[in-house]
């Protein structure tokens, strides 16, 4: 008897996962344990887990498609054993799935065109924008065929191709599509090569290479792109934010030297050691992040969050930081931040930005902050304020250090190094009096960074 695998709620805010990798193919042996797929939730990507002993009889979807939670994607049973047969999803491209898999099969070269002959649409293109580990397309692709990526004078490339080719700078003209009818995809642009040529083209000869146009630094382009899950929860949380929670902005400006100072003399002894030496590299966003943590032992009120009925003063601080990744921003939290050490908060940092890229955070690593720290000041951004984090009673903006003329203690104008920390508070939660209590605080130790050593 077959076995259906649902679409998991992997967060507490999930409605709806979009399935972006299949780790195991329609007949694939898979034991209990075992990953068979990628999933992108509102928060993270992270892997779905086959509780059944037996072989992948059926995949309900393709990569691209949005399933609701409860919805099935899989079917588990014995060899040969045919799959049930469920509603849901999305037919369109469950039909196109069905035909490519009918396809490779019966060892044709390429799905069945529509009578139409009209080209797919914009939106459909992303579930055949992934590509396995070897670079061929996955088994829930239709087979590529091998007509150009042009049709009367318009490139046929699916919208994240199209994104991926303008932040490169990668012309479309130059790109040969392998989707279906020659549709450019996303492994198009990232395994493109200036100077390489689409078929049919003259190539090879200098007299060939001299002839077309240099390949623009940038290509602008009208573009609609797919809003993901992980977008969709960015946004919801954040308009909630900014429309419920009264913000009111501070900043302070802080002498920059002596922290660069501390790194410059921490990285000269450490980096270059082997890693079970002691070795180590610190940047600026470690040493933000400690200081900040420790400021909260002076100023414990900045650690509250706004609960309705109640505030709520929280007795460790979850310290959240903003990491940068392709869709968005997202938040992991380094726990009880004021009992670790330089050390160990750089450590853990460097962890989890790597997971964030990786799109690996899990659920309980994005939640829970207390306080959250978000720095541009590696893009050159002097000050700036950031939205609060739900339900944190405060967020820090972290600017660059900027040499200045300054006027020091001796009344002379010197070359001074300022950073300007700016801070957006919840007025329910905190008055300005705590938050510029807290910012004095902050102030001192990072003029003073020995002291968050002690």
């Amino acid at each position: 008897m077959a076995t259906l695998i649902d679409m998991p709620k992997l967060s507490d805010t999930m409605t709806v996962g979009t399935l972006v990798k299949w780790l195991k193919n329609e007949g694939d042996p898979v034991a209990s344990g075992d990953m068979i797929a990628e999933v992108e939730t509102d928060k993270a990507t992270m892997e779905v887990e086959c509780f059944d002993d037996g072989t992948l009889i059926k995949q309900y979807c393709a990569v691209g498609d949005e399933v609701e939670v409860g919805g099935p994607i899989a079917a588990i049973g014995e060899k040969g054993e045919a799959a049930p047969v469920v509603g849901g999803g999305s037919a369109k491209e469950s039909a196109a799935f069905d035909r490519s898999a009918h396809a490779a099969e019966a060892g044709r070269d390429k799905p069945e065109e529509s009578s139409t002959g009209s080209e797919a649409p914009e939106t459909a293109g992303e579930a055949n924008d992934t590509t396995d580990e070897s670079g061929k397309a996955n088994a829930s692709e239709p087979v590529a065929s091998h007509s150009s990526g042009s049709e009367g004078g318009r490139i046929k490339a699916s919208p994240l191709a199209r994104k991926i080719a303008a932040d490169r700078g990668i012309d479309l003209k130059e790109v040969k599509g392998t989707g279906p009818n020659g549709r450019i995809v996303k492994a198009d642009v990232e395994s493109f090569k200036p100077g390489t040529a689409p078929a049919g083209e003259l190539k090879g000869t200098p007299e060939a290479m001299a002839s077309k146009p240099p390949v623009p630094a940038a290509t602008l382009e009208a573009l609609e792109l797919p809003v993901s899950n992980m977008r969709k929860s960015i946004a919801k949380a954040l308009v909630a934010s900014k429309t419920q929670a009264p913000h009111f902005y501070l900043q302070i400006e802080v002498d920059g030297a002596p922290l660069a100072k501390l790194r410059a003399e921490l990285n000269a002894k450490l980096a270059d050691l082997p890693k079970e030496h002691g070795g180590t590299k610190f940047t600026v966003n470690d040493l933000t992040l400690k200081a900040a943590a420790e400021a909260v032992r002076r100023v414990p009120a900045i650690n509250r969050s706004w609960e309705g009925n109640t505030i709520v003063q929280h007795a460790n601080v979850h310290l959240a930081f903003g990491v940068a990744i392709d869709d968005g921003l997202v938040t992991p939290v380094i726990r009880a931040a004021e009992t670790k050490g330089l050390r160990e908060i750089g450590a853990e940092a460097k962890v989890l930005i790597k997971k964030a890229r990786d799109k690996k955070l899990a659920p309980n690593e994005m939640s829970g902050s207390t306080l959250t720290v978000t720095n541009l000041g590696m893009f050159g951004i002097s000050d700036f304020y950031g939205i609060i984090n739900p339900n944190n009673a405060a967020i820090l903006s972290i600017g660059a250090t900027i040499k200045k003329p300054v006027v020091n203690e001796n009344d002379e104008i010197v070359v001074g190094q300022v950073m300007k920390i700016g801070l957006s508070g919840d007025h329910r939660t905190i008055d300005g009096a705590v938050g510029a209590q807290y910012l004095q605080a902050l102030k001192e130790i990072i003029e003073t960074p020995a002291l968050m050593l002690v």
